[in-house]
């Protein structure tokens, strides 16, 4: 770490330069690899896309913004849903779409400003939906921290999920400075090593297998995928990136703070989204998840005051060369399902806490009837499974489900019902 502050165009000596990446790496690797565990998606596919995505995010931008992009959560319900209805490579699909629907965004954003988009995702609005993303995955985090491979309870994998989950809530309370941006990464590694000394001194409950990675190469491609697309899938992602989109918008902002110049008018939003955007299509095109701005990174640049693109451009190169490491792809793989419900109990429950967050900080007031519907009506639908099903043709059939009906229904509850003005504090 060093004292001296350093702009976004500042190039830091060798000596500092590879180990401040480094920082950025064990930042962001922790939710990184989560998500495609979670998802099905290869860890080290996932790995390639985040850092190859950072460098066409920062082209995009003109090396102007110091943001890395990683794997993100709020996709994680449509991967799962699209993936069990349509299969993977349609998911990968839907997810390219989604990424050409930020570029879209960021063109109208470019010409129209953003007016239209706080019209139609308001704070009720978007706060709402994130909620129902975390809580949605609740019950997925709950399974894998309570149940065997064969989907029975077990004690032995809810011991390793709550000391996991025990290291990591401490780590994320108690630990400052630059382990407090890296909780994830803490619990999972102290999780991992918890059930390999269980296994140790308990070997019938030995849930750890190095096989794999004994056998594994050195080196070598990480497993692509290819996309496929239809309509149901696509349209889903897009839904579903109405919100991403505000989150991206959050995260400029912040970073805009951050760094102490205003990247909304330089390079301007419509370069960063476009960025986003192509990130997330790449990333989907070769068979890792969707990307987005890790706020991760934001806190280890606000830690150590360095925010030198190149230093994030490191970062991406080392995250490149690991997935190339065959025997550490293997070794990922090794994680403990219970390791993993762990970490997601409080990860999941704090996508819901940022969206409980933007509404309250938005001033969004609940004595108003019409916020209070809205909200109820999202919560409802979102997490109690609600399904929008009817056949189009007798080949195609239309799904809309989960958290892509929520918002459609919030969206259009919004523009019926519009904000009484003086009676609403999020307008």
């Amino acid at each position: 770490m060093t004292h001296k502050t350093l702009g976004p165009r500042d190039r830091p000596g060798l000596g500092f330069w590879i180990p401040l990446s480094i920082q950025h790496v064990f930042a962001m690797f922790g939710a990184t690899i989560l998500v495609p565990i979670l998802t099905g998606l290869d860890p080290a596919t996932a790995l390639f896309t985040a850092g190859t995505g950072t460098l066409i995010y920062i082209l995009c931008t003109g090396a102007k913004v110091p943001a890395f992009l990683g794997s993100s959560f709020a996709f994680i319900p449509p991967l799962i849903s699209i993936t069990a209805s349509h299969g993977l490579s349609y998911a990968l699909g839907g997810a390219v779409a989604a990424g050409v629907f930020y570029c879209v965004i960021g063109l109208i954003i470019r010409f129209a400003g953003t007016g239209w988009l706080d019209k139609a995702l308001p704070p009720v609005v978007i706060g709402s939906v994130i909620v129902v993303i975390g809580l949605n995955l609740a019950p997925t985090a709950m399974g894998m921290a309570m149940n065997d491979a064969g989907g029975n309870y077990s004690l032995v994998m809810l011991s390793v999920a709550a000391v996991t989950l025990g290291i990591t809530v401490a780590a994320n309370i108690l630990f400052k400075g630059f382990f407090s941006t890296i909780p994830i990464l803490i619990g999972l590694v102290s999780g991992y090593l918890f059930t390999l000394v269980m296994g140790l001194f308990f070997p019938a409950y030995a849930i750890i297998d190095f096989r794999a990675v004994k056998d594994a190469a050195w080196f070598g491609i990480p497993a692509f995928r290819m996309p496929s697309f239809s309509f149901v899938p696509i349209l889903t992602f897009v839904i579903v990136s109405l919100a991403t989109v505000c989150e991206h918008l959050g995260d400029t902002l912040v970073t805009s703070k951050v760094v102490g110049q205003d990247f909304y008018k330089n390079p301007g939003l419509h370069r960063t989204l476009a960025g986003d955007g192509l990130a997330t299509a790449w990333a989907a095109f070769w068979g890792g998840p969707p990307n987005t701005t890790y706020g991760e990174n934001i806190g280890v640049m606000a830690i150590t005051r360095v925010y030198s693109v190149w230093v994030i451009g490191g970062a991406a190169f080392i995250a490149v060369f690991l997935s190339l490491f065959r025997k550490f792809g293997a070794l990922i793989q090794t994680i403990p399902t219970p390791v993993l419900g762990g970490i997601s109990m409080l990860l999941f429950g704090i996508i819901a806490s940022s969206g409980l967050r933007t509404i309250v900080e938005s001033g969004v007031d609940y004595k108003d009837k019409r916020n209070l519907t809205i909200s109820s009506v999202i919560f409802v639908i979102g997490i109690g499974g609600g399904r929008l099903a009817f056949a189009v043709t007798e080949d195609l059939q239309f799904q809309l489900a989960g958290v892509a009906l929520a918002t459609v229904v919030g969206i259009i509850l919004n523009l019926l019902f519009p904000a009484s003005r003086g009676t609403i504090k999020d307008e």
